[in-house]
């Protein structure tokens, strides 16, 4: 497989998703440990599905493979979703998919990446993300890169035979201050 280093961070690089990767992903998709925090495990998804999504993606939005600098293994998926270059707007979405990878920094570290990529590269103001509320180890990460809760929709999430408040929360581009991406040329 063939990845380019688009976003070099500290021990991993964002490169621009590869519909050869559709197994992996179909893998990670039809994961309860994966999709339970994504809300898409009432989906079934083939690897035709697949496929078909990973080459029809929305031209719109900026996707990302989460790769280790060190091996090339790709670990995740992160992106910026409805970008808005009038309202300078975008939602984060992000997932880690490789078990081996989770709880250890890189989400953090992709969502730093992608933030500079966003504030600073494509001149958005504003990132917007959801999550549930039973995910309190994301929303611990997003605390830590920078966004804030700005509120929630009540029982909005229905997983596992249960509903489950959406925690709407998001960042400003003057919120943000420092620098991750490494390969930056000024």
């Amino acid at each position: 497989m063939k990845y380019f280093k688009k976003l070099i961070g500290d021990r991993i690089y964002l490169s621009p998703i590869n519909s050869e990767d559709a197994e992996i992903y179909t893998e990670w998709m039809n994961d309860f440990e994966t999709t339970d925090y994504t809300g898409r495990s009432w989906q079934t998804i083939s690897l035709e599905a697949e496929k078909r999504f990973l080459e029809n993606e929305d031209e719109e939005g900026q996707r990302f493979s989460i790769l280790d600098l060190n091996n090339d293994k790709i670990i995740g998926i992160v992106g910026l979703h409805n970008i808005n270059y009038i309202h300078r707007t975008a939602i984060l979405g992000i997932f880690i998919g490789n078990k081996d990878y989770r709880d250890k920094g890189y989400g953090t570290e992709a969502i730093r990446l992608i933030l500079d990529f966003a504030f600073n590269y494509l001149n958005l103001n504003n990132i917007k993300l959801n999550v549930f509320e039973f995910n309190q180890r994301a929303i611990k990460c997003y605390e830590k890169c920078g966004f804030k809760k700005i509120g929630a929709r009540r029982k909005a999430n229905y997983t596992n035979g249960k509903y489950y408040d959406v925690i709407s929360m998001d960042i400003l581009k003057e919120e943000f201050k420092e620098s991750f991406i490494r390969n930056k040329c000024i």
